[in-house]
């Protein structure tokens, strides 16, 4: 058994899991889950990045051990609380990662800090670009359907009520991300790279067009072996990807800003 399979998680205040905490200061990656996930999806995300980077999840609302608090009531409180729950936690070196739904999400954390205060990379991956997301036509699938996108259909399929719980997760993000609407703004500062499964259902590497002109750092569309979502607790996602980018000097940590910049990556 590896160190970091039995260190103890840490829960701080409300919003964050630390699945994996470290015992020196790595880079911090703050992770959003999908539309109804939890924070525990990334603990094998957690696992494979220590020592290199400390995984900080987020731990949403209606849902897991947070069942009964509440939802805020629009994307944008809720961008207001994630804030208030991350900012003292945004020291040294740190960067967002986020699925789907949680993309969004850890995109527009990020513009909403001061500028002095954002992480130096944000990774959105699965997710169609910010405009695309506001008044949508958004397909209408049975709870099954809702399920087996959040990957766990078979999981909770004997378990009516477990069932009941995660469904609701799902509809409580979908109701808040239907308030987004996205606003004209000028692109920030950090690192914005995004990341598609080759067998992504929903997506696929066109969708993640529009991202790059979000940033005024470097940028890249990447694509990689899996699904629609990549972190989730059965397969820890784009390790290597995660790895090659935290690795790499941040925009605040190399001489210059370097220009726009956007590859992709073929399936490995």
């Amino acid at each position: 058994m590896t160190t970091a399979a039995r260190v103890r998680p840490r829960v701080e205040g409300d919003w964050l899991l630390v699945p994996v905490p470290q015992p020196h200061r790595p880079f911090r990656l703050f992770c959003f889950p999908h539309a109804g996930g939890d924070a525990t999806a990334y603990t094998p995300l957690a696992r494979a990045l220590a020592p290199t980077a400390e995984v900080w999840a987020l731990r949403p609302p209606a849902r897991g051990g947070r069942l009964g608090h509440p939802m805020p009531a629009s994307f944008d409180l809720l961008v207001d609380a994630v804030v208030d729950a991350l900012t003292p936690h945004l020291t040294g070196r740190f960067g967002f990662y986020g699925q789907s739904f949680g993309a969004l999400l850890g995109y527009e954390v990020a513009r909403a800090l001061p500028a002095e205060r954002r992480p130096e990379l944000v990774v959105a991956a699965s997710a169609s670009p910010p405009a695309t997301w506001a008044g949508r036509d958004r397909p209408q699938h049975t709870a099954d359907d809702l399920l087996r996108l959040a990957g766990m259909g078979e999981l909770i399929e004997a378990d009516a009520e477990l069932k009941e719980h995660a469904l609701q997760g799902i509809r409580t993000d979908l109701a808040v991300v239907a308030t987004y609407r996205p606003r004209p703004h000028p692109p920030i500062g950090s690192d914005l790279h995004t990341v598609a499964g080759v067998d992504d259902p929903m997506l696929g590497s066109a969708g993640l067009q529009g991202w790059a002109v979000h940033t005024r750092g470097a940028s890249g569309h990447h694509v990689v072996p899996g699904g629609h979502l990549l972190a989730t607790v059965d397969g820890p996602g784009p390790v290597d990807l995660l790895t090659s980018l935290i690795e790499r000097p941040g925009p605040g940590h190399r001489a210059g800003a370097a220009a726009d910049q956007s590859t992709t990556e073929s399936p490995c």
